[in-house]
């Protein structure tokens, strides 16, 4: 067992009936968070950042399963799947004399995080309100982010209708905790009525899964970060400045779909991709992962990072801040927009 240089870190590991994983509960400044690792530490750093009642399995496992995501992936970079407060495997209800965390709160625990592992500078990947957190990590903390990889991202403040959502959402689970309507509401947010099924025909495999890892969760602990996502502040404003490399993906049918071109159409367009995805909801992760491997692809061309089948070796010192091909990344080279994308699913 490790030790911290610092006293306001705890350290524990456990290992994960999946080889190579393990899991560090970090005790930071703002309280424990649960983050997933795997792969060899010396190689560079992506952490993940997953949705509202999500965690690393529910939110990115589907990418991870998809041969060709995983061999780019986990041949360039060692994982850092970091959990929301409250949403890892097993988590115990947090206790109401600790305070609400705010955003900035989840983005200041994640620099804690990265100092805990002796990272500098990451890839980041999120999804819908990790998106968020992760967009604002790069806002905060620029030195420690090389780019983004996020998927239906948000961004500016909630809209009327989200936060009257959200605030329904905050009811049921107050007072209902993980019922069936609040199931309803969040397979909406992540997935399109092809995947969630209806009355004619039903949940799809992937919805059940979701569904069954769900009903892990505590209610408070999702309450949390629900309140904390609905109370954000709008980042449109600061993105021109962004000076990192960001690949967005959204799927056609995302509650969340002018949100992420609204975003995409602040940031500087030079550093910006945008991948729209046919036939598909919020989670591309899960819904459409195959959708995902090119333009992954020509975006970690841009840092010298390339399938394995290409090279023989892993890398094993940090990334270049030096782009090998940065001309791939730009949306002349690459489309600003690669509507449709033909996968498995949408074109069954």
């Amino acid at each position: 067992m490790r030790e911290s240089d610092s006293s306001v870190f705890v350290y524990l590991e456990k290992k994960i009936p999946l080889g190579g994983w393990k899991e560090y509960l970090i005790r930071t400044s703002r309280g424990p968070v649960s983050v997933i690792v795997y792969g060899e530490q010396n190689k560079p750093a992506l952490i993940t950042y997953p949705d509202i009642a999500l965690n690393y399995v529910s939110c990115f496992q589907g990418l991870f399963l998809c041969p060709e995501a995983s061999s780019l992936l986990l041949h360039n970079f060692c994982v850092y799947h970091i959990s929301p407060p409250g949403h890892e495997f097993g988590a115990t209800a947090i206790s109401h004399d600790h305070p609400v965390l705010s955003v900035n709160d989840l983005a200041d625990q994640i620099l804690e995080i990265l100092n805990y592992f002796g990272l500098g500078r990451v890839m980041c990947m999120g999804a819908l309100a990790g998106a968020y957190i992760l967009t604002l990590f790069a806002m905060k903390y620029r030195e420690h982010v090389l780019g983004l990889i996020l998927i239906s991202p948000l961004s500016g403040p909630p809209s009327w209708s989200e936060w009257f959502g959200n605030k329904v959402m905050s009811h049921l689970l107050h007072f209902h905790g993980m019922c069936h309507l609040l199931k309803e509401y969040l397979l909406k947010r992540y997935f399109s009525k092809g995947v969630r099924g209806d009355a004619q025909v039903p949940e799809s495999d992937i919805a059940q899964a979701c569904i069954r890892l769900l009903n892990e969760n505590k209610s408070t602990n999702v309450l949390r970060y629900l309140q904390a996502i609905n109370r954000r502040h709008d980042l449109t404003k600061c993105l021109k400045k962004l000076s990192c490399r960001t690949l967005v993906f959204v799927g056609e049918h995302s509650p969340f779909y002018e949100e992420a071109l609204h975003m995409t159409s602040k940031l500087d367009k030079k550093n910006c991709t945008l991948v729209e995805v046919q036939a598909c909801g919020s989670l591309v992760t899960e819904e459409q992962p195959y959708a995902m491997v090119v333009p992954m692809e020509n975006f970690l061309k841009g840092y010298g990072l390339y399938r394995p089948s290409l090279f023989s070796h892993s890398p094993r010192s940090p990334l270049s801040p030096s782009y090998s091909c940065p001309e791939l990344l730009y949306p002349q080279s690459m489309g600003l927009k690669l509507k449709p994308i033909k996968t498995k699913l949408a074109s069954k």
